[in-house]
Protein backbone atom coordinates (compact mmCIF):
# COMPACT_ATOMS: atom_id res chain seq x y z
CA UNK A 1 0.00 0.00 0.00
CA UNK A 2 1.30 3.56 -0.70
CA UNK A 3 1.68 5.70 1.77
CA UNK A 4 -0.09 9.35 1.41
CA UNK A 5 2.06 11.91 -0.05
CA UNK A 6 3.03 14.84 2.48
CA UNK A 7 1.48 17.81 2.53
CA UNK A 8 3.16 20.59 0.08
CA UNK A 9 3.68 22.41 2.96
CA UNK A 10 5.89 19.96 4.03
CA UNK A 11 8.34 20.08 0.95
CA UNK A 12 8.32 23.75 -0.04
CA UNK A 13 9.49 26.36 1.64
CA UNK A 14 6.73 28.36 0.17
CA UNK A 15 4.08 29.25 2.92
CA UNK A 16 0.78 31.77 2.34
CA UNK A 17 -0.14 33.20 0.89
CA UNK A 18 1.79 32.49 -1.90
CA UNK A 19 1.69 28.98 -1.42
CA UNK A 20 -0.70 28.11 -4.29
CA UNK A 21 -1.07 24.13 -4.16
CA UNK A 22 -3.34 22.85 -1.83
CA UNK A 23 -2.95 19.14 -2.16
CA UNK A 24 -0.66 17.05 -4.00
CA UNK A 25 -2.45 14.13 -5.97
CA UNK A 26 0.65 12.26 -7.46
CA UNK A 27 4.60 11.68 -7.71
CA UNK A 28 6.79 9.99 -8.74
CA UNK A 29 10.67 9.88 -9.65
CA UNK A 30 9.94 12.45 -13.11
CA UNK A 31 6.06 13.32 -12.68
CA UNK A 32 4.11 14.79 -10.19
CA UNK A 33 0.36 16.11 -10.03
CA UNK A 34 -1.16 18.72 -7.63
CA UNK A 35 -4.38 20.64 -7.21
CA UNK A 36 -5.71 24.46 -5.97
CA UNK A 37 -8.88 25.76 -5.56
CA UNK A 38 -9.18 29.82 -6.73
CA UNK A 39 -12.08 30.84 -4.30
CA UNK A 40 -13.46 33.81 -5.12
CA UNK A 41 -11.97 35.04 -1.74
CA UNK A 42 -8.62 35.50 -3.32
CA UNK A 43 -7.48 39.08 -2.26
CA UNK A 44 -5.78 39.29 -6.26
CA UNK A 45 -9.60 38.91 -7.76
CA UNK A 46 -10.32 42.09 -6.34
CA UNK A 47 -7.97 44.09 -8.81
CA UNK A 48 -7.83 41.23 -11.39
CA UNK A 49 -10.60 42.09 -13.03
CA UNK A 50 -13.46 43.85 -11.01
CA UNK A 51 -16.47 42.78 -12.54
CA UNK A 52 -14.45 40.15 -14.53
CA UNK A 53 -12.13 38.13 -11.98
CA UNK A 54 -9.73 35.96 -13.46
CA UNK A 55 -6.45 33.98 -11.83
CA UNK A 56 -3.28 35.65 -12.83
CA UNK A 57 -1.47 33.55 -15.53
CA UNK A 58 1.62 34.23 -13.79
CA UNK A 59 -0.08 32.73 -10.65
CA UNK A 60 -0.63 29.65 -12.74
CA UNK A 61 2.45 29.16 -13.66
CA UNK A 62 3.62 29.77 -9.95
CA UNK A 63 1.50 26.83 -9.04
CA UNK A 64 3.25 24.69 -11.95
CA UNK A 65 6.76 25.79 -10.94
CA UNK A 66 5.93 24.69 -7.03
CA UNK A 67 4.50 21.67 -8.68
CA UNK A 68 7.88 21.15 -10.20
CA UNK A 69 9.76 21.84 -6.91
CA UNK A 70 7.35 19.48 -4.92
CA UNK A 71 9.00 16.67 -7.57
CA UNK A 72 12.31 17.66 -7.24
CA UNK A 73 12.70 18.40 -4.14
CA UNK A 74 11.05 15.43 -2.70
CA UNK A 75 14.37 13.62 -3.74
CA UNK A 76 16.51 16.16 -3.14
CA UNK A 77 16.05 17.13 0.82
CA UNK A 78 18.05 20.09 1.91
CA UNK A 79 17.99 21.32 -1.34
CA UNK A 80 16.11 24.88 -2.90
CA UNK A 81 14.76 25.30 -6.18
CA UNK A 82 14.28 28.79 -8.20
CA UNK A 83 12.59 29.22 -11.30
CA UNK A 84 14.70 30.42 -13.85
CA UNK A 85 12.81 30.25 -17.24
CA UNK A 86 9.36 29.68 -18.88
CA UNK A 87 9.36 28.90 -22.58
CA UNK A 88 6.75 28.47 -24.92
CA UNK A 89 3.93 29.20 -22.23
CA UNK A 90 0.09 29.29 -23.66
CA UNK A 91 -2.78 30.20 -21.82
CA UNK A 92 -5.52 28.10 -23.07
CA UNK A 93 -8.67 29.67 -21.14
CA UNK A 94 -9.29 31.41 -18.46
CA UNK A 95 -9.31 30.34 -14.65
CA UNK A 96 -12.39 32.12 -12.84
CA UNK A 97 -13.14 32.25 -9.19
CA UNK A 98 -14.60 28.69 -7.86
CA UNK A 99 -12.37 26.46 -9.99
CA UNK A 100 -9.84 23.89 -9.36
CA UNK A 101 -6.71 23.40 -11.19
CA UNK A 102 -4.84 20.18 -11.70
CA UNK A 103 -1.16 21.17 -12.04
CA UNK A 104 1.01 18.61 -14.39
CA UNK A 105 4.61 18.15 -14.53
CA UNK A 106 6.76 15.78 -16.36
CA UNK A 107 10.34 15.97 -15.69
CA UNK A 108 12.28 15.92 -19.11
CA UNK A 109 15.95 16.44 -17.52
CA UNK A 110 17.90 17.68 -14.41
CA UNK A 111 21.65 18.21 -15.40
CA UNK A 112 24.12 20.37 -14.12
CA UNK A 113 21.86 21.68 -11.36
CA UNK A 114 18.82 22.60 -13.91
CA UNK A 115 15.53 21.02 -14.03
CA UNK A 116 13.38 20.86 -16.85
CA UNK A 117 9.80 19.87 -16.89
CA UNK A 118 7.14 20.08 -19.58
CA UNK A 119 3.81 21.86 -17.36
CA UNK A 120 0.16 21.65 -17.70
CA UNK A 121 -2.96 23.02 -15.56
CA UNK A 122 -6.18 21.70 -16.13
CA UNK A 123 -9.42 22.86 -14.82
CA UNK A 124 -11.26 18.86 -15.48
CA UNK A 125 -10.52 18.08 -18.73
CA UNK A 126 -9.90 21.38 -20.11
CA UNK A 127 -6.43 22.50 -20.86
CA UNK A 128 -6.18 26.17 -19.34
CA UNK A 129 -1.74 26.79 -19.99
CA UNK A 130 1.29 24.72 -20.83
CA UNK A 131 4.46 25.99 -20.47
CA UNK A 132 8.07 24.38 -20.63
CA UNK A 133 9.82 25.34 -17.05
CA UNK A 134 12.54 25.45 -15.55
CA UNK A 135 14.74 25.67 -12.09
CA UNK A 136 17.93 25.58 -10.70
CA UNK A 137 18.79 23.51 -7.58
CA UNK A 138 20.84 25.15 -4.82
CA UNK A 139 21.51 24.41 -1.12
CA UNK A 140 18.46 25.28 0.59
CA UNK A 141 19.11 28.57 2.44
CA UNK A 142 19.66 28.77 6.18
CA UNK A 143 17.13 30.98 7.96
Amino acid sequence: MNEPLPPPDAVLPHRPPFLYLDRVLTCSASEASAERCFSAEEPFFAGHFPGLPVVPGVILIEALAQTLGYLVLRQRPGHGILLTGVDACRIRRPVVPGETVRFEVALEKVRMGLAVAAGRAFVGDSLCLEARIQGYLAAAPTR
